[in-house]
């Protein structure tokens, strides 16, 4: 009886502990998947908040062409109520109405244009970027300015601004788009927290972020064959903080380099109509 008893307390003690086991793995499989379901929350409400910024700019680009619409409409209104005072030619001022609204309608096309160039281009990035590569690198349309925002830890050691070696596949997908799109101008912006630093032609923190552009500026040019026309290299220092100094974690966002891709200024006042000053001369 007593033997029985216990065959029977060991084969309990068997299939719970099987239970457990596979409650453990399921419980693992639900973490993982759980995890990987918030990376992919995150990555669609940084997209919408870009796509939202966006609507933001058209909406206010909108409102400056409508104030000035209803400005000239205003002064076609007291032209009419007081034609025989009134010197203003009522024909011109329809003229200009005219040309008023299509120069909004074209405007309205070339930013819309800007936008789908930038949107693809964002696209093409991100897709190329693996899951690790998209924890340290973030990328944003604001304002029809393409921002790529690189944890200096993934570029530099700590305190240097020679580039590491673990950099370089990140760098050369960047590098491809750059080089894909030859009407862009890229900007590479350093910068720091507020932690001085003092060593061998490192005074401060400005000449920490200025290097730091400078060795990514020439990464691009001479690893990957980016045009040194394209580029321009700035450095911030700590005086463009995305979170306050006073946690470990601000300071570890506010340690990045930027690159800042553009529309060449000239190629996009050519497409508006209004051409720089020296060349309408």
């Amino acid at each position: 009886m007593f033997v029985a008893i216990m065959a029977g307390v060991l084969m309990s003690s068997c299939a719970s502990k099987k239970q457990l086991a596979e409650c453990q793995d399921q419980n693992t499989a639900l973490t993982t998947s759980l995890q990987s379901a918030k990376e992919d929350l995150a990555a669609k409400n940084a997209r919408i908040a870009s796509l939202e910024e966006q609507a933001r700019g058209m909406q206010q680009m909108l409102k400056a062409a409508e104030a000035k619409y209803a400005k000239l409409q205003e002064s076609l209104d007291k032209s009419l109520t007081n034609a025989s005072q009134n010197n203003i030619s009522i024909e011109k001022l329809v003229d200009q109405i005219n040309e008023s609204n299509q120069y909004i309608r074209h405007l309205v096309e070339v930013k819309s244009k800007s936008d789908s160039l930038n949107m693809v281009l964002t696209n093409n990035l991100t897709r190329s970027l693996s899951k690790e590569e998209l924890k340290e690198v973030d990328v944003q349309v604001l304002k029809g300015v393409v921002y790529i925002s690189l944890a200096d830890n993934m570029l530099f050691r700590s305190g240097g601004y020679e580039i590491n070696s673990r950099a370089a596949e990140t760098l050369s997908k960047i590098a491809k788009i750059i080089t894909d799109y030859k009407d862009y101008d890229v900007l590479i912006e350093g910068n720091t927290d507020n932690v001085p630093i003092s060593r061998e032609n490192i005074r401060n923190n400005w000449d920490l972020s200025c290097l730091r552009a400078s060795s990514v500026v020439q990464e691009l040019q001479n690893k990957y064959g980016v045009d040194p026309k394209r580029l321009t290299a700035g450095g911030r220092g700590e005086y463009n903080p995305l979170q306050p100094n006073d946690t470990e974690l601000g300071k570890q966002r506010n340690r990045r380099t930027q690159i800042i891709i553009t529309p060449k200024l000239d190629e996009f006042m050519e497409l508006i109509g209004e051409a720089p000053e020296t060349d309408k001369k």
